[in-house]
């Protein structure tokens, strides 16, 4: 082995870095569910804080990335992903993470590490840390092997696609289905347009429901893994006046059958009622362990 450890260079790193958790995609332990997907859905996101990804740290070998240190969205928290047979690393990692990823909270320092329930050498390591566990959730699938819903639109709902998305719209029913109050401003329609314009974002994956009116009533984006042969849903909401319609349903199966014709076996959904209902089942838990010191 020959080793090195270096900061992470967001514009010339990041296609690397998504081809190394592709290619190391583990169905056991979802890489602490550090998907590629998400990975790339962070990096277009309007809360990604793009001017302290230099705290990323990345460890080679021979030019190969065998881990990676970084944040989701922000400062504070992290994910620790390796590549096989290079588990060694992990206690330098945890290490990097303290010192580059941690936030000051009430006069100390404080970290947060998402892993998932299958990585026993993680939770042991973090043990060992003093860090304890401080949330839990469901990481939920839904296998393509099982019939789909048949479920229909109410009278005057259309779907479409997202070729030829009105992203105002767009932006006003994500604001509203994540229960924003007002109306989203001018630079978060631009965040909107930028996620559309992330480097895998398909269009035609992306499912509309249309209102009677023109309105956008839900919307979600979808993500297919070619390599790993899944789905993986992001975001999805529906405005709050036409809930309970069914809509979402009609929509994440809509995409979910789109991403079988590609080839997906499965599809990634959200821990709540909703996704258990429409047979989405929970493959693993997330948990957050955290330590203040």
């Amino acid at each position: 082995m020959n080793i090195t450890q270096r900061r992470y260079k967001i514009l010339t790193d990041f296609e690397r870095v998504y081809r190394f958790l592709q290619e190391t995609y583990d169905p056991v332990t979802l890489n602490s569910y550090l998907l590629p997907q998400y990975f790339e859905y962070a990096h277009m996101h309007s809360h990604f804080d793009y001017f302290k990804t230099h705290r990323f740290e990345l460890w080679e070998d021979g030019g190969n990335v065998v881990s990676i240190v970084c944040y989701e969205m922000k400062m504070g928290d992290c994910h620790m992903h390796v590549r096989k047979g290079y588990e060694a690393l992990l206690p330098e990692m945890l290490t990097w993470a303290e010192k580059e990823l941690s936030v000051a909270k009430e006069g100390k320092e404080s970290l947060k590490v998402w892993i998932t329930d299958k990585e026993t050498g993680k939770q042991e390591m973090l043990k060992a840390r003093g860090y304890a566990a401080v949330y839990t959730d469901g990481i939920m699938a839904f296998d393509y092997a099982k019939p789909f819903s048949q479920r229909a639109l109410p009278e005057g709902f259309t779907l479409i696609d997202g070729t030829n998305v009105d992203h105002l719209k767009l932006r006003r029913c994500w604001w509203k289905g994540f229960n924003h109050e007002g109306e989203p401003d001018d630079d978060s329609v631009d965040g909107t347009a930028f996620l559309c314009n992330a480097p895998r974002a398909d269009m035609w994956l992306m499912t509309v429901v249309v209102a009677p009116d023109g309105e956008y009533a839900c919307a979600l984006g979808m993500w297919f893994d070619e390599a790993n042969k899944y789905a993986y849903l992001e975001p999805l909401a529906t405005v709050p006046k036409y809930r309970r319609l069914g809509l979402a349903e009609v929509a994440l199966t809509e995409a979910m059958k789109k991403t079988k014709e590609l080839g997906a076996k499965y599809c990634f959904g959200g821990d709540m009622e909703f996704y258990a209902a429409i047979g989405f089942e929970t493959v693993c838990n997330r948990e957050l362990w955290e330590r203040e010191w």
